[in-house]
């Protein structure tokens, strides 16, 4: 094996490249070795014996994977989360989840004359001042005030 130390350190300063991206035929290594100067170096870098070899990017092919998992839902488990719950489902969106579904129960229990127009309208302000959690609260207030239309 041929020391060719000094001709890429030289190489490296003439084409203003870190040492591992200087490129040296092999098939011209006894003239690179004959060569000592900046002169001579200068020379085998116009005639094409030594070149730069282009800059090694970074592969984005990763990050798109990952994007693209991250867009259909993925990778968005208790182990990727970081901050407070507040910062995941912000206290309005909660709300209005809990909201939209509440209302939504007291519709369908109104429209299929489970509950009285009346009960229908107190349940709707009783649930618009946060009184219930869920669905389920809600139902069981309903049965515990015996608030179900009797047949």
């Amino acid at each position: 094996m041929v020391d060719l130390k000094s001709q890429r350190r030289l190489s490296a300063q003439i084409l203003k490249v870190g040492q591992n991206r200087v490129w040296m035929d092999p098939e011209k290594i006894d003239d690179i070795e004959a060569a000592i100067t900046r002169e001579e170096i200068r020379k085998l870098i116009h005639e094409g014996v030594i070149k730069s070899l282009p800059e090694r990017g970074i592969s984005r092919s990763r990050a798109r994977l990952v994007h693209k998992q991250k867009k259909k839902g993925k990778r968005k488990g208790p182990g990727s989360r970081t901050g407070s719950a507040g910062a995941i489902v912000t206290q309005k969106e909660a709300w209005m989840r809990k909201i939209r579904a509440l209302r939504k129960r007291l519709r369908e229990l109104k429209v299929s004359r489970t509950i009285t127009e009346s009960n229908y309208r107190k349940l709707y302000k009783i649930a618009s001042s946060g009184r219930f959690a869920s669905v389920a609260e809600l139902e069981r207030y309903l049965k515990s005030h015996d608030l179900w239309r009797k047949r």
